[in-house]
């Protein structure tokens, strides 16, 4: 296991290329979820300059807040992440996380006070990357980017957080 990350490159792609086989090292032969999540949301925080990145689980913890409906209700639950405190708790379809979850794909946000609904976990994100993690077709977690630049997020961004998923989806 590497014990520092050595990016380098000035373009985006390239720091990506010289990120991942790292990413992919730090995780090889380690089976846990938690310890591997932790790691590659570390190295993408201080790897990429990234404001905010981490993990939300879908998980059926709550009951229904209606009286007549005591049926658990699935939502997105904080998992390890790197940056300001966050939200610890997005309901299926709301913000950008939710979004994602609801439409199964990836969504980048390029001003966040654009994105209806957005969820303001901090004032200082203004743009946001979310991509889904799925096990047997189904989003079981998102990976949750924010910068707090604008269209700070691209196709790049895009291809190299899915193949990062991809990683994660391995485990």
């Amino acid at each position: 296991m590497a014990e520092t990350l050595v990016v380098t490159g000035t373009t985006k792609k390239e720091k990506y290329e010289s990120l991942l086989p790292q990413i992919k090292a730090l995780v090889q032969g380690e089976p846990d979820l938690i310890a591997n999540i932790s790691n590659i949301i570390a190295a993408l925080k201080y790897g990429m300059n990234f404001f905010w990145v981490g993990m939300y689980f879908v998980k059926t913890s709550r009951p229904d807040p209606s009286p007549l409906n005591r049926a658990r209700v699935p939502e997105l639950v904080l998992g390890p992440f790197q940056g300001p405190v966050a939200c610890n708790r997005i309901s299926y379809g709301a913000g950008v996380c939710g979004t994602s979850w609801k439409e199964q794909k990836t969504i980048i946000v390029e001003d966040v006070e654009k994105f209806p609904g957005h969820i303001a976990c901090s004032s200082e994100t203004k743009s946001e990357i979310v991509i889904p993690c799925f096990k047997n077709g189904e989003v079981y977690s998102v990976l949750d980017v924010d910068s707090e630049k604008l269209s700070e997020f691209d196709e790049v961004d895009q291809k190299y957080l899915e193949e990062i998923v991809k990683i994660i989806e391995s485990f």
